[in-house]
């Protein structure tokens, strides 16, 4: 097999196994794809992909769900971004929150594909991501369009601390122990608290809580 014909090489991680087993059926069917392994979790995968680099056989393109337990598709992206730089990671979910999309580009994912894409649509963006390419799902690449024309409003309006903030009113965290746990005054936890209220035009913390689940920056 010569060089421009050889498979481009795919890792799958997903903590549903239907899932897993569904994508390596679409790929069976591709004639220059071949899945090398998968995951359950971004923790078993990265514990993986460290034994295929020991034997010099990591992957070209990594699939990665978006929602998993131990360790997220972002966090996941992240993690191989930072030790395998070579490698490219794709971000595979049912979900189409444009906070997340952005995310996962700037951690440097070269694609987002919704889990309701075709098999075409799939092979089609491993193999832009194996020539070094962003694919985005047509729906997602509407909303990144929009929300570069549109003023800047919701989550994206909120700082990185703010985003904190939110993230442990969401968790129940009064303003105290925002204070004790981001190391600040109370009265700076409050101000943030209130700021963010403000920004994403809520009434009340239960409110702020729900946007939080709502975006998938916490759990139910």
């Amino acid at each position: 097999m010569n060089e421009q014909s050889r498979d481009i090489t795919v890792f799958v991680v997903d903590d549903h196994t239907v899932v897993r087993r569904g994508i390596a059926s679409f790929l069976e069917f591709a004639d220059d794809i071949r899945l090398v392994g998968e995951a359950a979790d971004g923790r078993q995968a990265m514990e993986r992909l460290a034994e295929l680099h020991v034997r010099a056989r990591l992957p070209e393109v990594v699939l990665l769900d978006l929602q998993m337990p131990k360790m997220d598709g972002i966090q996941t992206t992240a993690a191989i971004a930072e030790r395998y730089p070579g490698v490219r990671t794709i971000i595979l979910t049912s979900y189409s929150e444009i906070e997340r999309v952005q995310a996962a580009l700037a951690l440097g994912a070269s694609g987002y594909v919704l889990k309701d894409a075709s098999p075409d649509e799939l092979e089609e963006a491993i193999r832009a991501s194996q020539r070094d390419e962003v694919f985005l799902d047509p729906a997602v690449a509407r909303q990144l369009t929009q929300r570069l024309v549109a003023p800047t409003h919701g989550l994206a309006s909120l700082s990185t601390r703010e985003r904190e903030v939110l993230v442990l009113v969401a968790k129940g965290l009064s303003n105290r122990a925002i204070a004790d746990h981001l190391s600040i005054s109370e009265r700076t936890a409050r101000t943030h608290v209130s700021n963010v209220l403000s920004k994403l035009n809520l009434d009340s913390r239960t409110q702020a809580a729900l946007v939080a689940i709502r975006e998938g920056l916490v759990k139910p």
